[in-house]
This record gives structure tokens, C-alpha cells and sequence, in this order.
């Protein structure tokens, strides 16, 4: 089944990281270094505006933001109308920082892009944990640029997008957040780990993820084809969502979790070209974020 969708704001730099959270939908927009919420009705109100850009969003425990800061490899806390710091990532991290995934203890799980976009040959990236008290480590290597990462509702295994290698990749969360037991969760091609744009194009790009309630998983692909996935464990794609700009993230959310909310923009134009685009869908969101 092929869904399309309808706009609900526009106007935007590069929206990204978008989550479901008191009722809005709350996301980052690098181009314009904002962090923002929309509602149902399409009503835009910015939170918070950076120095830097912003990516990734998750929320300790105690209701504060955590926010990620890209280019200055950080972890913000969002705390009493002030950002401050969490973590300093720059010694862990091989590039700039992205998405995020936080779970019911306030564990950060933050990837990389491993090296910068024009770079024509691959790097591989780290997917960085940050706990409350800030103490930051490495709990993967090797991951080619991972994105959208999400936490199934028991908490017990981390889904990762590798968006250079068209595939997701799962691992076991142990009692102290790190991670074991790699394998792959769903591959699209077998092409391997490719940066050349021209492959690039055509291949499915994990980017953004969400989780639903049947345990499969919307996949935002910035690809040629414009489309978002719902894909089962092994890689059988099960509905497919056409836009009409470029998806880079995705998130289930609504009164009933059954609204997704796609994000889109397009890296090779300037300007306010980013938005958010919405369709309904027949399982709701399940687990983190």
C-alpha cells in the first residue's frame, strides 16, 4: 500500500529529530538552530535558539531537555530557560554529532556522521552513551554513520539506521546501557558500505526511525524515490509513504499515536525549503523516542 501525505507547516530551514512529547510534536532545525513544537493545528513556536546546531532531542527523567549540539560535539541540558552543558563529546566522537535516542533513565545513546558529507570515502562512526550524571563513553564502533536510533518498549535492544550500509542494525542493552550481540535487523541491498552519491541515490538511506507497536519500523530514505518505509525484522517492506520533497526523519504521534509526522527538506537548495508533512497510519508508535 503507497500513502501520501499533507503538509502541515512549511517554512522550514532543515527540521530533524522529531519527537511526540506533551502533545506536540517537538523537533530540531539545524539550518535555522532552533528547537521548535508544532501541534495538530500547525501552530510553530521556538523553544530554544542555538549557537550551534541542534539535532537529536530526549527527556531525563526529570522532565529536562537534552538536546544535541552538532558541530561543537556536545550533550545541552535545556534547564530553567537555559541550556548548559552535559557532556563534551569532541574526544569521542569521529565528526559531527547527530540523532539520539533517550531512554526511561535519562541513557543518551548519540551516533556521528564519522566524517563530512563531501568526503568521498568512508569513515566509520561511533555511537557514543551519555548517562545522567555525564560520564560519556563508547558503546559501538565501526557503524556506518548511524542514524534515528530507537529503543524497543522493553528496553532491552537499541535499533540503529546505518545509512551508509542500507541497513538496520540491532543490539542487547545491558543492565549498564552498553551494548552487545550485533546483527543485522534488516539489510536493503547488498552493496555494502557506499558513500559515492550516485549509489547513494538509489539506494534505500536509513536516516530518521520510529518504532510502532507491531515491531516494525518507519524508515525515512532520502533517496531518488523520496519515500518513507514500514519495513518487518528481516527487511520485508510492508507500506511505503511518497512525499514530495526529501524525507530525512519520521515519528508516530497523535492523541492516538497513529499520525505519522515526516520531515523533509532538501540539502541542495538554500533557504527556508524544510517541512512537515503528516498522514495516518494504522498502528500507533511504541517504545523510544
Amino acid at each position: 500500500m503507497t500513502r501520501t501525505t499533507t503538509v502541515l507547516v512549511d517554512g522550514l530551514g532543515f527540521p530533524e529529530g522529531p519527537r511526540w512529547h506533551d502533545g506536540k510534536l517537538w523537533f530540531s532545525d539545524f539550518r535555522l538552530r532552533r528547537v521548535s513544537t508544532v501541534g495538530l493545528d500547525g501552530e510553530l513556536d521556538v523553544v530554544i535558539q542555538l549557537d550551534d546546531q541542534p539535532s537529536g532531542l530526549g527527556w531525563l527523567p526529570n522532565g529536562d531537555l537534552l538536546v544535541v549540539s552538532m558541530i561543537n560535539k556536545a550533550l545541552l541540558r535545556w534547564r530553567e530557560g537555559r541550556l548548559e552543558q552535559v557532556a563534551d563529546l569532541s574526544n569521542l566522537a569521529s565528526h559531527w554529532c547527530n540523532d539520539m535516542v533517550v531512554d526511561s533513565r535519562g541513557y543518551a545513546y548519540i551516533g556521528n556522521f564519522g566524517a563530512p558529507l563531501e568526503t568521498p570515502c568512508a569513515k566509520l562512526a561511533e555511537i557514543i552513551l551519555v548517562k545522567p550524571d555525564g560520564s560519556a563513553s563508547v558503546v559501538a564502533r565501526d557503524m556506518a554513520f548511524p542514524n534515528g536510533p530507537v529503543i524497543t518498549p522493553d528496553e532491552k535492544t537499541l535499533i540503529v539506521g546505518e545509512t551508509y550500509a542500507a541497513r538496520l542494525t540491532a543490539f542487547d542493552i545491558a543492565e549498564d546501557g552498553t551494548l552487545s550481540n550485533r546483527r543485522v535487523w534488516a539489510q536493503f541491498d547488498d552493496l555494502g558500505v557506499v558513500r559515492e552519491r550516485k549509489e547513494l541515490r538509489k539506494r534505500v538511506l536509513p536516516d530518521g526511525i520510529c518504532l510502532d507497536a507491531e515491531g516494525a519500523i518507519w524508515v525515512a530514505s532520502p533517496n531518488e524515490r523520496s519515500e518513507v518505509l514500514r519495513v518487518r525484522e528481516g527487511g520485508e517492506v510492508i507500506d511505503r509513504v511518497t512525499v514530495e520533497t526529501v524525507p530525512y526523519a519520521c515519528m508516530l504521534g497523535g492523541p492516538d499515536g497513529r499520525t505519522l509526522f515526516v520531515l523533509t527538506s532538501d540539502l541542495s537548495k538554500e533557504g527556508k525549503v524544510g517541512k512537515i508533512e503528516t498522514v495516518e497510519v494504522d498502528v500507533p508508535g511504541a517504545g523510544f523516542p
